[in-house]
């Protein structure tokens, strides 16, 4: 390809689930999120080809040009990969690259996912360096602002618009959505429609498992272009008289471990598990029409009942999401007259989002007080999405 650019540099910042975890990783059910401005920002550019011959790439790419090298404050060092049959694989195979590869596996799988793309429409995969550096996390501890959708959005945005290709935010929203599902078919997607759109949004999950057989049967533009049942985005105002701020009790935890949590047990498909689809399902759309009328009072009121219906699910099927940490930190919001409640699957690690009139707005170290670890500083009233 000719006119390429030296390098492409894109961000996506992370989310926090308002309401609606859990029930939206079933198709078609309500949550909303919101963006924070703290971000995952991924540069790529050219990297020198190998002077070793490289076949049966996948990707057409001649013998002498090179894979894709990715370099990440996550891990040491950069990590060297190879094309085959269009998938991307270390260069050793040896247990200490593949620990490496294993914390990369969201970046890895969008590069892949962006090369199908590329290949259907008869392009070539160019050679890339790509640098990873996150804002969410301290020190390798993850907040739980969903920096695994962030990093994916980020990298999709990046590596296509290095290799050329204009793509509109449902487009790289569809490629990240294929590239997540590809890892783990039960993540609902909301990270990355947050990450993608930005702002204070509702959003329901398509049919992943469909997703994924329509991309392999019929490829990655047709998946592009077709409907998915189910699948919907739409913005929403923030409010005007509530501050929100993001507790974090400094633990880290695994979305998809909690998520299949759910799965082993007998929860899933059971009677208390249509309860609580139909009760969030309320809550949702309870909450979106407060925030749509203005209605500060209205949204404090499904915040709660939120809380609630998460600490229902906790007590029944005992995935440990109210710790006392979490659980003290969300307490401290209401003591000023505010509403608070985990967000995500985090457990005990999630950022706690706390709503707080504006006219008694206390310092962000007020959670502080508590066994928290307090507030992670992220303010999400303006952050913008996937930038182009």
């Amino acid at each position: 390809m000719t006119g390429r650019p030296r390098t492409v540099v894109r961000r996506a910042p992370g989310k926090l689930f308002i309401a609606g975890e859990y029930a939206v990783v079933e198709p078609g059910n309500p949550a909303i999120l919101v963006a924070v401005d703290r971000y995952v920002t991924v540069t790529v550019s050219e990297t020198e080809p190998e002077t070793e011959p490289e076949t049966d790439t996948g990707f057409g790419s001649g013998p002498g040009e090179t894979g894709v090298v990715v370099s990440s404050d996550l891990v040491p060092g950069p990590v060297r990969c190879r094309w085959r049959d269009g998938r991307l694989f270390g260069r050793s195979g040896g247990p200490d690259e593949q620990r490496l590869l294993g914390r990369l596996t969201h970046v890895l799988s969008a590069v892949e996912v962006v090369g199908r793309l590329l290949a259907e429409r008869s392009l070539p995969v160019p050679g890339l360096s790509i640098s990873v550096s996150s804002g969410l996390h301290d020190d390798g501890t993850k907040f739980g602002l969903g920096s695994s959708g962030a990093v994916t959005v980020a990298t999709v945005a990046a590596v296509a618009s290095y290799c050329g290709l204009e793509l509109s935010p449902d487009a790289r929203f569809r490629l990240a959505l294929l590239a997540t599902a590809g890892l783990d078919v039960r993540a609902s997607g909301g990270d990355l429609a947050a990450s993608t759109w930005g702002g204070w949004i509702t959003y329901r999950a398509p049919d992943r498992a469909a997703v994924l057989d329509l991309a392999r049967r019929r490829g990655v533009e047709e998946a592009l272009a077709t409907p998915w049942p189910g699948f919907e985005v739409r913005r929403l105002p923030p409010p005007h008289g509530l501050s929100l701020e993001v507790g974090w009790t400094g633990t880290p935890a695994s979305t998809a471990s909690l998520v299949s949590g759910l799965d082993r047990r007998t929860w899933r498909g059971s009677a208390s598990h249509q309860r609580f689809l139909e009760a969030t399902t309320d809550c949702v759309r309870a909450a979106v029409t407060a925030l749509e009328r203005g209605d500060d009072l209205g949204l404090l009121r499904r915040i709660r009942q939120a809380r609630r219906e998460l600490a229902l699910l906790d007590d029944e099927v005992g995935l440990g999401i109210f710790t006392t940490r979490l659980t003290a930190l969300c307490d401290a919001a209401e003591t000023v007259g505010g509403a608070a409640k985990p967000s995500g699957q985090g457990a005990a690690t999630a950022a706690s989002p706390c709503w707080t009139p504006k006219r008694r707005r206390t310092s962000p170290t007020y959670a502080r007080s508590g066994p928290g670890r307090g507030t992670a500083p992220a303010d999400p009233s303006h952050p913008e999405g996937n930038e182009e």
